[in-house]
């Protein structure tokens, strides 16, 4: 199966579960379920559930229920979108290629939608079946890694209060390790501690997700500046209109494509204590930094 096929079926796995575990939108109250489904279903790559999946394929074949957990990272990354894109934070119009949820529903029933989202995320993990061990450490790391201490809310205060600032190295690292990585390592974590991780590969795993939120948060940077809002899905340019803080800005384009390979480097090294097991990792690796969207 070629990466392109497994991601595919991955992100069909991925979209049955959200749409067993988000109410239907003929549920009362109807609007802030179709609120939630639209902006869940508009699109979208699933990198984060699938780097999930692929870690726990990394520990054990494919443990039964990997989907619900998996899910929780789409519904928490979501919710972040559709704050994101309120007037109050980065007032954008396009998500996913399409309205954003607040131009569709109104300010009032998106932000609801997107507490409702992250509210979902912990109970779904709160009706797992499996050990009460395991539920409790996965609560534990997508609440630290969605948090204001080293998570993507305090990553993204420090986005908000770093624009127009001088940009520096030391501000960059602070914002996008928070921002988007946190979510990123949470995500090899989360799939690492369901499939019964011990230590050595939870610790590889965990580093992994250090390299590749970094990548990811690079090649986004980057392609903001490269690539058209219809190739990207979302309004392109925005970064620099906002005065950012981002890695051209700081490094420059080409420096910062230097940065993103050596961050793929770094994370096939990491999973040198897993064999051909953790071949998708690899590959996700290298298709998180050569992506053109």
């Amino acid at each position: 199966m070629t990466l392109a096929e497994y991601v595919a079926q991955q992100q069909l796995r991925i979209d049955e579960a959200l749409r067993r575990l988000v109410p239907s939108e003929t549920t009362t109250p109807e609007s802030i379920h179709r609120a939630m489904r639209y902006s869940l279903f508009a699109g979208g790559k699933r990198v984060r559930p699938i780097l999930c999946m692929a870690a726990a394929e990394a520990v054990s074949d494919s443990p039964d229920g990997i989907e619900s957990p998996a899910s929780t990272l789409e519904l928490i990354h979501t919710y972040s979108l559709i704050h994101d894109d309120l007037p109050a934070l980065d007032n954008d119009d396009l998500r996913r290629g399409v309205p954003t949820c607040h131009k569709k529903f109104g300010e009032a029933i998106a932000i609801l939608a997107g507490d409702a989202l992250l509210t979902l995320a912990f109970q779904v993990l709160a009706q797992l079946a499996c050990d009460p061990e395991c539920k409790s450490r996965l609560i534990e790391e997508l609440a630290v890694a969605s948090g204001t201490v080293g998570g993507m809310i305090g990553g993204q205060v420090n986005d908000l209060e770093g624009e127009g600032k001088h940009p520096t190295a030391a501000l960059l690292e602070a914002i996008h390790r928070a921002k988007t990585g946190a979510l990123l390592r949470a995500s090899l974590r989360m799939g690492a501690i369901y499939a019964g991780a011990d230590d050595e590969q939870l610790a590889a795993l965990s580093c992994y997700g250090e390299h590749v939120g970094l990548a990811f948060q690079i090649v986004d940077d980057v392609l903001d500046v490269e690539q058209p809002s219809e190739k990207l899905g979302k309004t392109a340019g925005k970064d620099e209109k906002q005065k950012k803080i981002t890695f051209p800005a700081v490094y420059g384009l080409e420096r910062s494509r230097e940065m993103a390979e050596h961050e793929r480097l770094a994370a096939h090294v990491a999973l040198r204590p897993f064999d051909e097991r953790a071949e998708r990792l690899r590959e996700l690796a290298d298709f998180i930094v050569q992506r053109k969207a």
